[in-house]
């Protein structure tokens, strides 16, 4: 039976940068927003607000949903995830804290900064949802309805 990967995303935007990561993805540097799945158990906000911390060690508060995307990439179309992208603020740092092994590091880049690295996107929905931000795109979490909760 297929299941599509559901994962979730933080656009977080300060002075008109976007947080974004750089990660090893099979020995190559690519760039992502902080993003991940949803682990067993755990509600789709809370997801986007652990992967922020964990990938760029930024406390994250998520304000809105800017949308939800459905992609497969193209050399493995079986595979199909369902991100859910989350604007919000900032709430500190943790100094010091570790990573996830497979990130660089945490970088702030403006949006032609990203487009100048077309080719180290990790997927489409990278300028997908930076263009959706910018576009005004905000729903309320009250879109989300959370029945395990």
């Amino acid at each position: 039976m297929w299941k599509p990967n559901v994962t979730v995303a933080a656009v977080i935007e300060e002075a008109g940068r976007f947080l974004l990561v750089e990660e090893r993805i099979l020995g190559k540097l690519k760039l992502n927003q902080p993003a991940g799945h949803v682990e067993y158990g755990e509600g789709i906000v809370e997801a986007a607000i652990r992967e922020t911390l964990e990938e760029t060690a930024y406390r994250f508060v998520p304000r809105f949903l800017i949308g939800m995307y459905q992609w497969s990439p193209p050399e493995r179309p079986e595979l199909t995830y369902l991100r859910f992208a989350f604007a919000g603020d900032l709430a500190g740092v943790e100094a010091g804290r570790v990573l996830d092994a497979d990130i660089e590091q945490a970088v702030w880049l403006t949006r032609d900064e990203v487009v100048a690295r077309a080719e180290q996107h990790r997927s489409p929905l990278l300028l997908a949802c930076i263009d959706d931000y910018s576009a005004g795109c905000r729903y309320s979490l009250e879109i989300l309805r959370d029945f395990d909760r």
